[in-house]
């Protein structure tokens, strides 16, 4: 079995249960703020305020950052290795893109929590 470092899991049947938990969490969250926005005729700033200050809202937006993250960074892996054949090209991207990935991640956590 090949071992790849690049990757976030230990194999790719791990990564195939990560992407699809991930999926399903990034689901859940999306239904719900679907579900919120139509159960809530007039949305003013004091709800969304409302809504996000609440912890477990809290918990569930930082679950699907991570998960947002995670998806990306095994999806991103799996795209520019089966795409991108130059290896130096391939490397550039990978790190980038996840840099990016990453930098959204910390942006969503410090927007979220106030650090």
């Amino acid at each position: 079995m090949v071992n790849n470092a690049a990757t976030l899991g230990r194999s790719g049947v791990h990564d195939f249960l990560i992407i699809r938990a991930s999926a399903l969490i990034l689901a859940a969250y999306a239904i719900f703020l679907v579900a919120y926005i139509f159960c809530t005729p007039n949305i003013s700033f004091a709800d969304w305020t409302g809504l996000f200050s609440n912890t477990a809202m809290k918990v569930f937006t930082i679950l699907a950052l991570f998960g947002l993250l995670a998806h990306a960074w095994i999806g991103l892996w799996q795209v520019l290795t089966d795409y991108v054949k130059c290896t130096k090209l391939r490397l550039f991207l990978q790190f980038f893109l996840n840099i990016a990935a990453f930098s959204y991640f910390i942006t969503g956590i410090v927007v979220l929590w106030g650090v």
